[in-house]
């Protein structure tokens, strides 16, 4: 019974996390309607989480400040590309496109794994994955209409797939082993380099940041524009990281990842009640087939830990330490 009872926490803390993570979009888009640009929202999100979570950061990591020399290297991959790259992308992609159908896009970031795998092992992926693909790449056409006739705007779909694109180094980067660097320093760290970037590029005039601070229109109210922000920062942000190490730990990886994947579900749903942008049928029917993918694509990876067949974590990105080229890591 009391091995049930940490189970019970990790799946209410992983569903939690996919909750507070699907409200980016919807308080990103209030904030980009009011006029505020896609690279303002992101450098006040990241900054903002970066504040919140350093604290508790420094108290874990206790004085080891060699720790974070040591992975220089794919903290600032991290930071630069999985972070800052993917909300960047995102938050672009809400501009153009509902946020549910932005964050369907972005999590094909799976199947690009695959094919590089494929590419670095030589070895044909499973018949799952080779089936999740196919109905990943199937919901994907559902998802832009491409049947209906109805179109929905280019750039937003490329915007979309370039989170993917920044998602899927997120991946490869969660799945190397650093015992010594816990996920919350990394991230933290991987935030400091994003923010001190970011706010570079903004007040050098590289990345056009426009803040307007107006009231904005959430859940068909009118309110101050330091509700979504504060909502992107401690909801969004900093609460989704800790509720998702929270729920990683006590689940694992892959039973994590799976509930994740209601991430998807939930920002459909939150782009609903707070933005009003209502889904078609056609499209929720490619989200649930996009989602049907990832799983199959997941339970594929979780069978091939002991077999030759690579799963989707066996290439890394570079080395942490020394940041040379990607090699491939047996199964364990």
């Amino acid at each position: 019974m009391a091995s049930q009872r940490p189970l019970a926490a990790g799946l209410i803390a992983a569903l939690v996390s996919a909750a507070v993570f699907a409200t980016s979009g919807s308080f990103a888009k209030a904030l980009l309607d009011a006029g505020w640009t896609p690279g303002a929202a992101v450098t006040v999100r990241i900054t903002g989480a970066a504040l919140v979570l350093a604290g508790p950061a420094i108290v874990m990591l206790r004085g080891r400040w060699g720790v974070l020399r040591r992975y220089g290297s794919m903290i600032s991959v991290y930071g630069l590309v999985a972070i800052a790259g993917c909300q960047l992308c995102y938050f672009n992609a809400v501009q153009y496109i509902s946020p549910g159908i932005a964050l369907l896009l972005e999590y094909l970031a799976p199947i690009m794994i695959v094919g590089l795998v494929w590419l670095r092992t030589r070895i044909r992926p499973g018949a799952l994955t080779l089936a999740g693909c196919g109905f990943a790449i199937g919901g994907l056409l559902l998802v832009i209409n491409v049947f209906a006739g109805v179109s929905v705007h280019p750039i937003g779909i490329l915007w979309g797939v370039g989170a993917a694109v920044c998602l899927a180094v997120f991946f490869l980067l969660a799945a190397r082993s650093t015992e010594d660097l816990p996920p919350l320093v990394m991230a933290t760290a991987s935030m400091v380099v994003a923010a001190v970037v970011l706010i570079a590029c903004t007040v050098s005039g590289v990345l056009p940041a426009r803040f307007a601070f107006t009231d904005v229109t959430l859940a068909g109210a009118r309110m101050s524009w330091l509700v979504p922000v504060i909502g992107v920062i401690l909801v969004s942000t900093a609460a989704a990281y800790v509720t998702g190490i929270i729920a990683t730990r006590a689940l694992g990886s892959t039973m994590a990842s799976f509930v994740g994947l209601t991430e998807v579900m939930f920002s459909i749903l939150f782009a609903w009640l707070l933005v009003g942008a209502t889904p078609m049928p056609i499209q929720l029917g490619g989200g649930v087939l996009i989602i049907v993918g990832l799983v199959l694509v997941r339970v594929q990876e979780a069978r091939s830990g002991g077999t030759r067949q690579p799963a989707l974590t066996d290439v890394d990105l570079a080395d942490p330490a020394t940041g040379a080229l990607p090699v491939v890591r047996q199964p364990q």
